[in-house]
């Protein structure tokens, strides 16, 4: 068998190259592309917020070209309906039902604006997401591995949205934040975008790829006293908690469910890998904390009165939060 360093070396390599890839035609987001792929291979799901324009649909496609697996894309809408996205059995000529797959049935799947559509529609998404199959007329169908939602929203326009339940929003293992690209970067967008700079993007990696990555994955080590510095953190999310930041009990009224520990988790175990480590590290963890748990809070009246961010909090809890296997101060 290979060495565990060869290993990492080996995907260390193989997502430094679809990085670069997908930076040919996504400018100035190596943060967002970066952990997009980390979702990919966690084997979790990403939720984009930015305003319209971004390149978000583009980074998406631009993924599925790369990697080489289906995609699909889903325009959210209020009359989209469950079955629309995951499919219906059908009658045929000959009088037996058929039934006839949903644009779910596929590797990547962009959930495009996704807090337009009603709750129920959602809830038909965010099963898919949980459980990884699909129940219609009582027969279950499995979806493929590797399956992959990438859902967007638009912040700004909120009339006539249905934002997601904090419920349903625990099922994204990142909320990624898509700002407005810099002066320099724009300068390039516009290059690509109104003159004949035409680039295309090469597949360089197969479904069979994906699944071994995603199974080496799994397999790196996290030491005890790490996993104990990310329960801590997510211990830490909680008022009233021993170790609650200042910043927590002031403003948050509840903390993140355990998938956000799961999510620091696993992250850990991918960012790793990237510099050629078989080992998660306190770092690890702590890079990953603020796209795993910002999205995992509900604010209280005053967090919400002083329009207090999340990722404000999170910053706070990292720095009260010790990294050796003693409890943050009290």
């Amino acid at each position: 068998m290979k060495e565990n360093t060869e290993v990492a070396k080996e995907f260390k390599d193989a997502f430094e190259a679809l990085c670069k890839e997908i930076g040919k035609v996504i400018v100035g987001h190596d943060e967002i592309v970066e952990n997009v792929l980390i979702c990919l291979f966690a084997g979790g799901n990403v939720l984009l917020e930015g305003v319209p324009g971004l390149g978000k649909t583009m980074l998406v496609r631009t993924l599925s070209e790369v990697l080489d697996l289906p995609f699909s894309r889903i325009q959210f809408t209020p009359d989209l309906m469950p079955a629309d996205i995951v499919g219906t059995n059908l009658i045929t000529e000959d009088r037996q039902f058929k039934f006839q797959p949903g644009p779910i049935f596929s590797n990547i799947v962009l959930a495009d604006e996704i807090n337009r559509a009603t709750p129920k529609t959602q809830s038909a998404l965010l099963e898919c997401m949980q459980e990884k199959s699909v129940t219609v007329g009582g027969t279950i169908h499995q979806l493929d591995r590797p399956f992959f939602v990438l859902g967007t929203q638009n912040p700004l326009e909120m009339e006539g949205t249905y934002p997601l339940p904090e419920a349903q929003l625990d099922r994204f293992l990142f909320k990624l934040l898509v700002s407005f690209p810099s002066r320099e970067d724009l300068n390039e967008i516009l290059l690509r975008t109104t003159e004949k700079v035409e680039v295309t993007p090469q597949k360089i990696a197969k479904q069979e790829d994906i699944k071994k990555w995603m199974d080496v994955v799994r397999d790196v080590y996290v030491a005890p006293h790490v996993r104990d510095y990310a329960s801590r953190l997510l211990l830490a999310t909680h008022p009233g908690s021993t170790y609650a930041s200042e910043k927590t009990n002031r403003f948050v009224r509840f903390g993140s469910s355990p998938r956000g520990g799961q999510a620091l988790i696993r992250s850990a175990k991918i960012k790793a890998l990237i510099q050629g480590r078989y080992n998660a590290s306190f770092d690890d963890v702590a890079q990953s904390a603020i796209p795993a748990l910002r999205h995992r809070m509900i604010l209280n009246f005053e967090g919400e009165a002083e329009r207090i961010s999340t990722d404000t909090i999170v910053e706070d809890i990292l720095e009260h939060v010790k990294r050796d296997e003693g409890s943050s101060k009290k």
